[in-house]
C-alpha cells in the first residue's frame, strides 16, 4: 500500500487500535488485484531533467493542429476566439470548482448568472442551472429528475440513435434502481416513431431523444413531442448548442428538459475534457432540477447582489429529500461558454450554425461522388455530421489515412458492430474547402485500389 502517506508509527497505531496482528491483516478484505504493485520508478531527476522528459513525452502526442481531423461524435473542433483564453485565465475567475463561500465571489456568480441567461435564450427554456460535469451526467440527472417526479413510473425510454456513451451513463446512473431502460430502434437514421408510440406507455417517466442525433441526423422533435405528451411522460431533448443557431430550440417544441454537452461553446477538445454539461427546464420544474442556480437580488443597501438562490435542494443540505448527488458545477468551463456566446451574439451563433451546415453539406456531396462511397441516410436532413458507407472496412480506411495525417471520421463499428463499413464524418467551420478536397482525394485513392 505504498500510496498511503502514513508513517510506520501511524500504521502501527492503526493495527493496535483495530486488534489486527499486522497491517496486511488489516487490509486483507481488499482483493489482491486491487492493491497496487510497488512503483517501478527511475531515479529522481532534477527539475531541468524532469521538464525535458515531460516535454519529450508530450511531443509524442498528435493534435488536431497537426492532423486534418473530421472526427466529431460528441466532441467537436470549433474555432475558439483568443479573447476566451485571455478572459477565462484572469486570476479572479481561474477556478474550476464551485465557490462555496459564494457570496464573497460576486464576479464568479455574475458570470454564472449570465451563463444561465444565455443558455436559456439559446434553448428557449425558462431555467438553467449553473452547469453540470458533462453531457453524459446531464442525461443521468434528467433520468433521476423524471423518476422522482413520477414515482409510479419506472421506465426511461431513449433512442438508440442517441450517443452510445450517454446511453451507457444512463444505465450506470440507474443500475441500483428498479428502473427499466428501453432503447428505441432507428430507421433511416432517425428514431422510429411507431416504436416510440408503442414504448411510451403509462409506465414511462421520460423519453430522451437527441437531435442532431449520433449520426448527425435531425430528429422530428415536434412530432415526437406530441406522442410523448399524449402519454404523460417528460420529453427530454438532448441538443448540440451550436445547432440551435439554426434549428428550432427545445422550448419551441415543448421539451420539459433540454440538456447537452457544452464543449462546442469555446472549450477545446483537450483529449476528452474537462467539458461542461448544461441542463435547462421550464419554469414549473425550477424546484426540481439538479445542481445550483445563481439568482440576482439586492443587498441591504439596494445594490445588485448575486447568490446561490436554490442551493438548498442538494444532497449536502436536504439529504434524504434530495433528488440528486450533484452539488457542484464546472465554473471555469461555464465561464468559457458564457464568453463564447456573448462574443458571438445571436447573429454570430446563427452564422456559425449556417456555416457548419453549408460546409458539411458540401463535403457530403463531394464524398458521395467518390466511387464506392455513398451517404448512408440520403433522405435524412443533417447538421454537421453524416454517415458514409465505404467500399471496405471503415477502420481500415482510417488506419490508412491516418498515416497521411488525415482522420477521416469515426468507424461506427466501435458502437454499432453491424456497421463495419460505415464512417461518421464531421465537418465544422474549421474545415476549409481545401481540407475537404484533401479528404476527397485520399478517399479516391482508396477507392482506386
Amino acid at each position: 500500500m505504498d500510496y498511503i502517506p502514513n508513517t510506520d508509527a501511524e500504521l502501527d497505531a492503526m493495527v493496535r487500535e483495530t486488534g489486527a496482528t499486522s497491517f496486511e491483516e488489516l487490509v486483507a478484505a481488499i482483493p489482491a488485484g486491487l492493491r497496487p504493485c510497488p512503483f517501478d520508478l527511475p531515479p529522481a531527476m532534477s527539475e531541468l531533467e524532469l521538464r525535458r522528459e515531460l516535454a519529450a513525452l508530450a511531443a509524442r502526442n498528435k493534435t488536431t493542429g497537426q492532423l486534418t481531423s473530421f472526427l466529431g461524435a460528441g466532441a467537436y473542433e470549433h474555432f475558439i476566439p483568443s479573447a476566451i483564453d485571455h478572459l477565462a485565465s484572469r486570476g479572479e475567475f481561474y477556478t474550476a470548482y464551485t465557490p462555496y463561500q459564494a457570496e464573497a465571489s460576486q464576479g464568479t456568480l455574475q458570470a454564472l448568472y449570465e451563463y444561465q441567461t444565455l443558455i436559456c435564450r439559446l434553448t428557449a427554456m425558462d431555467v438553467s442551472n449553473a452547469s453540470l460535469y458533462d453531457g453524459g451526467s446531464a442525461v443521468g440527472e434528467s433520468a433521476f429528475l423524471a423518476l422522482n417526479a413520477h414515482p409510479n413510473r419506472r421506465r426511461i425510454v431513449i433512442s438508440s440513435a442517441a450517443h452510445p456513451e450517454y446511453r451507457r451513463v444512463l444505465r450506470t446512473y440507474t443500475a441500483g434502481l428498479d428502473v427499466e431502460i428501453i432503447e428505441l430502434p432507428a430507421r433511416d437514421g432517425v428514431t422510429d416513431l411507431d416504436a416510440l408510440a408503442a414504448a411510451a406507455g403509462e409506465h414511462t417517466a421520460a423519453v430522451m431523444l437527441q437531435s442532431p442525433n449520433f449520426f448527425g441526423c435531425i430528429e422530428p422533435m415536434q412530432r415526437a413531442g406530441e406522442i410523448i405528451k399524449a402519454r404523460g411522460a417528460w420529453f427530454v431533448a438532448i441538443v448540440n448548442p451550436i445547432s440551435l443557431g439554426a434549428l428550432q430550440p427545445p422550448g419551441d417544441y415543448g421539451a420539459d428538459l433540454a440538456i447537452g454537452e457544452g464543449q462546442p461553446l469555446g472549450i477545446p477538445l483537450g483529449y476528452g475534457g474537462p467539458y461542461v454539461g448544461f441542463l435547462t427546464s421550464n419554469r414549473r420544474l425550477v424546484h426540481r432540477i439538479s445542481g445550483r442556480i445563481v439568482g440576482r437580488s439586492v443587498d441591504t443597501d439596494g445594490n445588485t447582489a448575486f447568490c446561490l438562490t436554490l442551493q438548498a435542494r442538494e444532497q449536502h443540505i436536504r439529504r434524504e429529500k434530495a433528488t440528486s448527488n450533484i452539488c457542484t458545477n464546472q465554473s471555469l468551463m461555464a465561464l468559457r461558454a458564457c464568453i463564447f456566446m456573448a462574443l458571438l451574439g445571436k447573429r454570430g451563433m446563427r452564422e456559425l450554425a449556417e456555416l457548419n451546415i453549408r460546409r458539411s453539406h458540401q463535403a457530403a456531396e463531394a464524398l458521395g461522388r467518390v466511387p464506392g462511397f455513398a451517404l448512408k441516410f440520403p433522405r435524412a436532413p443533417f447538421f454537421n455530421e453524416f454517415v458514409v458507407t465505404c467500399p471496405i472496412s471503415a477502420q481500415t480506411i482510417c488506419d490508412q489515412l491516418e498515416r497521411d495525417g488525415i482522420l477521416p471520421g469515426l468507424p461506427l463499428a466501435r458502437f454499432y458492430p453491424q456497421m463495419e463499413r460505415e464512417l461518421l464524418v464531421c465537418v465544422t467551420e474549421t474545415k476549409l474547402p481545401e481540407d475537404i478536397e484533401r479528404l476527397v482525394r485520399a478517399l479516391r485513392e482508396v477507392s482506386s485500389r
